[in-house]
């Protein structure tokens, strides 16, 4: 790598040749790489330097003196202000194979696995097809106020809190549009404050719309910074005469925190949830879906998701299954048509609580929730031995603690669904260094123009008996898990 030095604002020529993880192009300068938001491989062009480090550069797109044939135009007016996606300018096809090498990448980097083992238990990306717009069943919109004092709402630029105005995203249904032009209205009529986060006043915060991809039921659920919603009559009336509406609600949340929603809800009208089914083969399950509830965004490939997911389970029917992180029973239902009994475990309450619910509309029987952390419940609660575990966590991925009691449970199969491919391959790697082979793996785009790619991967136990975890970890990665999941009791790790 050469020693020459770069300036900010200084303008250099580069011909794009990679993606990063969060989809900015990537090009080299005599080995010196340089990341560049809306470039893709096999653009060259002009970009203003805006920050060097040691080892990379960060430029701004300036012009494209010559566009890769894999170049699309964006079909969003605010697109490339907007945070909300980021690969609309990348035909579909070119965002499908970058994903397979995302998750190949970190498989390999991260997780240790070699280039000739992905080269046999890689599986082909579960694709979109034709909708990869219009595809979102749940958006969250954030209100503010512009520069003139007017009220916005439509979603953050990228790495910033700004709102960029947008009512109308052409990722959720065209629905949203009417619904947040009502909202927008009554808080015009009756003098409704948007939130601040700089000092903390205002009332309205966001908007959760949710519709139900078969069902066609609406719900709206606002997020506000009072103990009780003004004009509440006024904005139901409103919102009522939209075709599908069927619940209406408010969520309180006065703390100062990234999260969108409170820990409860109150509903001003209709029921408290809507309904929607998860389709496979000729049968359908059921679902009540709360304004709380995790319920995955895109309906299709939640599908083919988890159909994949049951697949690699390998149930005949015979099989005991644990299902760590299973929110409001998706999954844990899919899985208890094929498999003896399932036990799912959840964290939060109120998901468990829907679950339950949720078994019940389906008349499914052999399946039962339990509320807590996997490594608290499933020690202490008796169950039997699982012969298959399915986890879903969230984007941090699996906590030590969890990943650690699964490995004494010592199943013999694992299936592993995955948002994140660093967090995937680093808990992978955990599990292979503890008895388990990656057997297959399979990326699944569930964020068509975005980043994001879903990933179910399975892993099979090589040894014969349950042991007592003991891992061997680089330092790097040992600092990971210390940073990100450290609990008290978790085993000491050997370095």
């Amino acid at each position: 790598m050469t020693e020459k030095k770069y300036e900010k604002n200084q303008i250099i020529e580069i011909q794009i040749t990679d993606l990063g993880s969060e989809g900015e192009g990537i090009g080299k300068i005599d080995g010196f790489p340089f990341f560049v938001k809306g470039a893709i491989p096999g653009d060259t062009i002009r970009a203003s330097v805006m920050k060097v480090k040691k080892n990379l550069g960060y430029a701004r797109l300036q012009e494209i003196e010559k566009a890769s044939c894999d170049r699309a135009m964006p079909e969003c007016p605010v697109y490339g202000r907007c945070g909300g996606c980021q690969l609309m300018h990348l035909k579909y096809e070119a965002q499908l194979k970058y994903k397979e090498k995302k998750v190949r990448d970190a498989l390999h980097r991260i997780g240790g696995v070699d280039e000739d083992v992905l080269n046999r238990v890689t599986e082909p990306i579960i694709g979109m097809g034709e909708g990869v717009l219009r595809y979102r069943n749940k958006a969250q919109y954030p209100f503010g106020t512009d520069r003139d004092g007017n009220v916005v709402c439509g979603f953050y630029a990228g790495r910033t809190h700004s709102i960029i105005s947008q009512t109308d995203c052409t990722l959720g249904h065209s629905v949203n549009r009417e619904i947040l032009q009502c909202v927008l209205n009554w808080m015009k009529e009756f003098g409704i404050a948007a939130y601040d986060e700089v000092n903390g006043k205002g009332m309205l915060r966001h908007v959760l719309i949710r519709r139900g991809h078969y069902s066609g039921e609406i719900m709206v659920s606002l997020v506000i910074n009072a103990e009780e919603l003004p004009h509440a009559e006024e904005l139901c009336q409103s919102l009522e005469k939209i075709d599908g509406m069927h619940s209406i609600s408010y969520s309180i949340n006065r703390k100062n925190t990234n999260v969108i929603m409170g820990d409860n809800y109150h509903v001003i009208w209709g029921k408290a949830t809507i309904g929607d089914e998860i389709r496979r083969n000729e049968s359908a399950l059921q679902f009540d879906i709360s304004p709380l509830s995790f319920y995955q965004v895109n309906s299709i490939q939640m599908e083919r998701l988890y159909s994949a997911a049951l697949e690699y389970a390998g149930l005949t029917g015979k099989e005991t299954v644990w299902d760590l992180y299973c929110g409001i029973g998706t999954i844990s239902l899919f899985l208890a048509k094929e498999a003896r009994i399932v036990y799912g475990v959840e964290i939060v309450p109120q998901a468990i609580e829907d679950a339950k619910e949720n078994a019940k509309r389906n008349g499914i029987e052999n399946v039962k929730f339990f509320t807590g952390a996997a490594e608290e419940i499933l020690p202490k609660s008796n169950l039997p031995h699982p012969d298959v575990i399915v986890v879903d966590p969230p984007r941090k991925g699996c906590d030590y603690a969890c990943l650690d009691t699964m490995v004494k449970a010592g199943s013999q199969r694992i299936v592993y669904v995955s948002c994140d491919p660093a967090t995937l391959a680093r808990d992978v790697r955990f599990l292979r260094e503890n008895g388990y082979e990656l057997k297959r793996v399979r990326p699944c785009d569930m964020f068509p123009n975005t980043y994001h790619v879903e990933t179910v991967c399975l892993l099979s136990n090589t040894q014969s008996k349950k042991k007592e975890s003991y891992i061997t970890l680089d330092v790097e990665m040992a600092d990971y898990y210390r940073i990100k999941n450290e609990r008290k009791n978790s085993t000491t790790f050997s370095v």
